[in-house]
Formats: structure tokens, sequence, C-alpha cells
């Protein structure tokens, strides 16, 4: 499949994004012998848009694989691909934003990124690893001044685009209410059986796009749930439509307007996945999609502390 197939979407930054992301973060994550090929493999196959993270510690791979894409003459220049990176929560410090950045790109091996996102709405203490953190450890988020850091990663031209990842409706707000320049993704939880609509209001209203992770509910053992690809509906629609109904899932979230991240490792359901371009949904099967019940996969209960700013999941999301 020829990567020119895949759309291509304007951020408010006037930088084009593909319209189809894959992900590279996965727990656990696969040794660089198993991630490298794999990655490269969904470059032969045209993915075109890597989504990566320092806390998944997948940049290393995804650079590796980038580095060797290159050599293989399977992308011609780094122009070629869209890669997103995300500042972790113990970076989420003014001061410590730039370094961080710096950091993945040297990890990366890339001069630049084209997108990097605040990963949560959420600061950690400074040095603490992983998920090894006490509660007392998590810590209101200056927004003003991490954002006014992140502008600079922009102004530098060490990311091409900035933006947020899993803010809701008030921090969103929040945000906006002492930003320069407006975030130009907001990437979150959002699927059939999650379909986040209050906040994809207002992101429409700023200009802001969403890319949506988790879109086929990320069944996962630690969270997610089987809502999407349990979905007797989305199972229906697939049956009639001769459609999986992974490119169900993926399809109605393309004429939603946002931009779905899929993650699979398997070169099969790599190319179904690009297969969500040349059809469309019937106005029907869009109507029966609002009826799936709706429910979040990721509670973000790691977040939550009496201590902290946020004392209950709903102090997190809104």
């Amino acid at each position: 499949m020829e990567a020119k197939t895949i759309p291509e979407v304007v951020l408010n930054s006037g930088h084009k994004m593909p319209n189809l992301g894959f992900g590279t973060g996965t727990v656990p994550l696969p040794p660089s012998h198993v991630l490298i090929p794999a990655f490269i493999e969904a470059i032969k196959v045209g993915y075109r848009h890597f989504d990566t993270a320092a806390y998944y510690g997948s940049e290393e791979s995804l650079g590796q694989a980038i580095a060797q894409a290159l050599d293989q003459g399977l992308i011609k220049s780094r122009s070629e691909l869209f890669v997103t990176s995300k500042l972790w929560c113990t970076d989420a410090h003014p001061g410590l934003v730039l370094p961080a950045l710096k950091s993945s790109l040297q990890t990366l091996g890339l001069e630049y990124v084209d997108l990097y996102l605040i990963h949560f709405p959420v600061r950690l203490t400074q040095g603490v690893k992983g998920l090894n953190y006490g509660k007392k450890d998590i810590l209101p988020l200056d927004m003003k001044g991490t954002w006014e850091d992140m502008e600079q990663c922009y102004k530098l031209g060490l990311a091409k685009s900035i933006g947020v990842s899993n803010f809701g409706v008030k921090k969103l707000s929040q945000l906006l209410q002492n930003a320069i320049i407006t975030p130009a993704v907001n990437q979150v939880e959002m699927n059939a059986a999650w379909k986040q609509e209050n906040l994809r209001k207002l992101c429409k209203e700023r200009g802001i796009h969403v890319t949506a992770w988790s879109p086929l509910g990320a069944n996962g053992a630690v969270w997610g749930s089987l809502a999407v690809m349990d979905s007797p509906i989305l199972k229906d629609i697939a049956y009639k439509s001769g459609k999986s109904m992974a490119q169900v899932a993926l399809r109605w979230i393309i004429e939603e307007g946002a931009t779905p991240i899929v993650k699979s490792f398997n070169s099969e359901r790599m190319k179904q996945n690009l297969q969500i371009f040349d059809w469309e949904l019937s106005e029907s099967d869009s109507e029966k999609i609002k009826q799936i019940p709706q429910h979040r996969g990721f509670k973000g209960e790691r977040f939550v502390s009496e201590f902290g700013p946020y004392k209950t999941p709903e102090d997190l999301w809104e």
C-alpha cells in the first residue's frame, strides 16, 4: 500500500499529519530485536505517523528503525515521517521540559519531533522511576510554566507542533487561559465505547485536533475493556459490510474527525488497519454506533491521592 493513500490533516501549526498513527507503547515492552523489525514492517506497508513517548521505552528502537529504513531506501528522507513523543510527568516541571525533549531527541537520533505532547496533566516528583512512586509524589501541575516551556520547544524548532494528552475540558480550558500558542493536538482515550463528545466539541471550537489512543478499547490485563471488540452493534455492522470489527471501529473515529493511533505488531493486522479510507459507514450504521454504552477504559487511579491535586478519578478526568 502506497503511503500517499493515507490522507493528511492540517494542524493549527500549519504542519500536516497523516490521519492514522502507529502506536509504539505496550506492556510488557518487547525487546529491541522484536520492535525494530516491527517498526520497519510498519513503514514498508505504508505507515508514516509514529507515536512514542519517553515513558514507553520505545524511542530508541523507533529511532533505529527509522535509521535502517533510510539506509534501506524505504523512505528517502526523515521528512517523510511524522514522529510524536511525549513529556513524562517527572519532567513536567518548568526548567525540565527542554532538557527532556533534548534527551528524547538524542534517544531517537533525530533533530526534531513533529509533535511533542504533555503526556498527562500530572506532575511527579523529579527522579522517581516508572510507577515506583508514593502518593505524596503526585504534585499539582504548573500549567502555565510547563506550557511556556513547551512553547519554547516549538520556538526553537525542536518540536514542529506541540500539544497535550489526556487533558479533559476543565484542564484544557485552564491551559488555554495562558497559552500564547494553542495546542495543535489533544491525544485522549477515544473509541466507539468512549466517545468524548464534550471534549471534542471544545477542541473543535479551538482548532485543536484530537488523536485517539485505545481506538479498539485496549483490552489489556492492567486496564481497558472489551466494550469495543465485544460490541454486538459493531459485530453486526462488520458482518454486513464485510469489514473487520477493528476496521469499523477505526472508520468511525475517522468519520468523527479524529486520528486513531493503532497498535499491532502483526503484519496482516497492520495492513488491515490501513484499509479504512476507501469506504464509509452508512448513516444507519453511524446511528447504531451512537447506542453503544459508554465506558472509560483507563481510570487513572495511579494519579489519585488524598495528598495530591486529584482526590478522586473524577478530579483527574472531570
